[in-house]
């Protein structure tokens, strides 16, 4: 999810012809067209490559272990990511990583949310407690740290960037602005937790949990900010299946396909 903070940092990025094509194109577009140039992961750096990342215990002896297993999650995440962008010749910094029980983190009061981002600073803020982890058994927890480590991807090839120009311009559209820029996220959580799935020691029933899981994070009466849950379903699959960053292209993709 996105911070509540309204400034950002800019990326720092390397002679990558492809990712700097998409920044000036979306800074220049006009509206009707700038959507399709926004996204920064070009197809020519292929899938993210198959690794491996087993999940470590939640619980052990009823003592909670959050921090190894986000921890170990998050190593694997720098790991896979960093190999990609260098084949995308753009510059990879691994994000900073804080862990909070109580209170308000980045502008953020931790009870309101699973966990989220922090774009100013670059961190992800991980709630120790909350229904998104206190005595889960499932993927979702991991799926979460995927979707939000997904957000500092988007800070460091520019998306964010390009997702704010446009979000200051076009008031009319930005609810659906703020969708493609989640659901970009949840497919780019597909991507790694497809790229790695074949570690993870889950059943066919586990991953249909899952889907049940993001399905019931959908949006739901006036709020319309991340997609309902049949779009959030679709876009985690769609990089499940594929494992290609290139794949999640909510820009250009019609407005029923990010409903």
């Amino acid at each position: 999810m996105l911070s509540q903070s309204s400034r950002s940092k800019l990326p720092t990025v390397r002679s990558s012809p492809l990712i700097l094509a998409a920044l000036v194109l979306a800074a220049s577009l006009p509206p009707q067209t700038a959507h399709a140039a926004m996204p920064a992961f070009p197809g020519k750096a292929g899938k993210l490559g198959v690794s491996a990342c087993p999940e470590t215990p939640l619980t052990a002896g009823g003592i909670p272990r959050t921090r190894e297993y986000l921890g170990a999650v998050v190593k694997c995440l720098d790991k896979s990511w960093s190999a990609y962008f260098a084949r995308t010749r753009a510059r990879f910094e691994r994000p900073s990583v804080r862990y909070a029980e109580e209170g308000t983190v980045c502008g953020v009061a931790l009870a309101d949310v699973d966990a989220f981002y922090c774009h100013p600073s670059r961190t992800l803020v991980f709630p120790l407690t909350g229904r998104w982890i206190d005595g889960r058994t499932d993927l979702y927890p991991f799926k979460v740290a995927a979707h939000e480590y997904a957000h500092h991807l988007q800070t460091l090839t520019g998306v964010r960037r390009a997702y704010e120009a446009r979000h200051r311009a076009e008031p009319a559209a930005r609810t659906e602005l703020r969708r493609r820029f989640e659901l970009q996220a949840d497919c780019l959580a597909g991507v790694f937790m497809g790229s790695v799935r074949g570690s993870l020691a889950r059943t066919g029933d586990d991953w249909q949990a899952l889907d049940e899981a993001i399905r019931a994070t959908g949006d739901t009466g006036e709020r319309r900010s991340h997609g309902g849950g049949a779009s959030r379903v679709r876009w985690f699959g769609r990089g499940l299946a594929t494992t290609s960053p290139a794949a999640c292209d909510t820009w250009s993709a019609p407005a029923a396909k990010v409903s």
